[in-house]
């Protein structure tokens, strides 16, 4: 997402500094990482003194990182954006967080100066669990690509960690109804498993695992897609399936997150109740019989994908909001 903005002049229109606190890699690596980003953060926070301090974050150690770069960032006076990823969220914040955490959560919440939240739907999941934040609704922003041809007939492309909260197995369980699909699994994660899985089911020879994707092999795979599926268990608004729209790709996914708001069902999508096999196989077996609904399900993707989620758009109103709390700032 971070990417996107850049690439649209974001970070250059509205002088922005971007700082990281967290790589991929081992512990130490991960480890380093935050200390540095934290310091780093922590300088210009507390010596640059800037307007506006944005941070994006998810769950557990995210969260609670971020956290403190808010508290530096209101040390030093600015107006702080709190930007909630990560379909984890609800559960972290209502059921595993302790009183005490769900406390410091609650709090730095409301002591934000907005809450980004990415549908109506997670906005009133902030507002449960901080009554007083203040929340403003704002979906991810995607790259709008050329619009493809259908793509190779029962070709489905799943791009995402590879693992059963995923919705993993419940795909493979899918496709092994239909004969006539190749099911392509690009992410990291347990690649060993989906292959024993796809052995297990019989359909070995139709799934690639390609593993983790770079942006040129993802946006070759979303050219070939005849389908997209996302069956995750949970979500936030998931950029590989605001992507897949916007490449001209129909999407069948789950009701779970932000999905449902961003993929109206029969309109721009298919949706499918989670951890439900079957149900994922006739939504997909649909589209394999009425190539009308595949096509129709397709254009109006992405042409929603164009009016709502397109980084100008979404980039259009994160200036709007960075203006409004400078003007906040300037009456203070």
């Amino acid at each position: 997402m971070v990417e996107v903005l850049r690439e649209d002049g974001l970070f250059e229109r509205e002088g922005i500094a971007y700082v990281a606190t967290h790589v991929d890699g081992a512990r130490l690596d991960k480890l380093g990482a935050a200390l540095g980003g934290l310091a780093r953060a922590g300088l210009a926070c507390l010596a640059r003194r800037p307007a506006i301090v944005h941070v994006h974050c998810a769950s557990n150690a995210s969260f609670l990182r971020k956290s403190l770069v808010l508290l530096m960032a209101r040390l030093g006076g600015a107006r702080t954006v709190c930007h909630l990823h990560g379909g984890g969220f609800r559960r972290y914040a209502l059921v595993e967080a302790g009183p005490l955490l769900r406390r410091w959560i609650r709090h730095t919440l409301e002591a934000s100066s907005r809450v980004i939240a990415l549908s109506p739907g997670w906005a009133a999941m902030v507002r449960d669990c901080a009554p007083r934040a203040r929340v403003e609704v704002l979906p991810n922003p995607v790259r709008l690509a050329a619009a493809g041809a259908q793509g190779e007939r029962g070709r489905i492309l799943f791009l995402g960690r590879i693992e059963p909260a995923k919705g993993v197995d419940e795909l493979l369980q899918a496709c092994a109804r239909h004969p006539a699909l190749r099911l392509v699994l690009g992410g990291a994660g347990d690649l060993d498993w989906a292959r024993r899985r796809a052995a297990e089911l019989g359909i070995a020879g139709r799934v690639e695992l390609p593993g983790w994707l770079d942006a040129r092999a993802r946006d070759a795979e979303l050219a070939r897609a005849w389908l997209f599926c996302l069956p995750s268990h949970v979500e936030g608004l998931p950029m590989a399936m605001l992507e897949a729209m916007a490449a001209g790709v129909p999407v069948v996914a789950t009701r779970v997150g932000g999905i449902p708001e961003a993929l109206a069902d029969g309109l721009l999508g298919l949706l499918v109740p989670p951890r439900d096999a079957e149900a994922l196989a006739d939504a997909i077996g649909r589209l394999l019989a009425d190539e009308t609904l595949h096509a129709r399900l397709a254009c109006a993707a992405r042409a929603a994908i164009e009016r709502h989620y397109s980084a100008g758009v979404v980039c259009a109103r994160l200036a709007t909001l960075y203006a409004h709390l400078a003007n906040e700032k300037a009456k203070l």
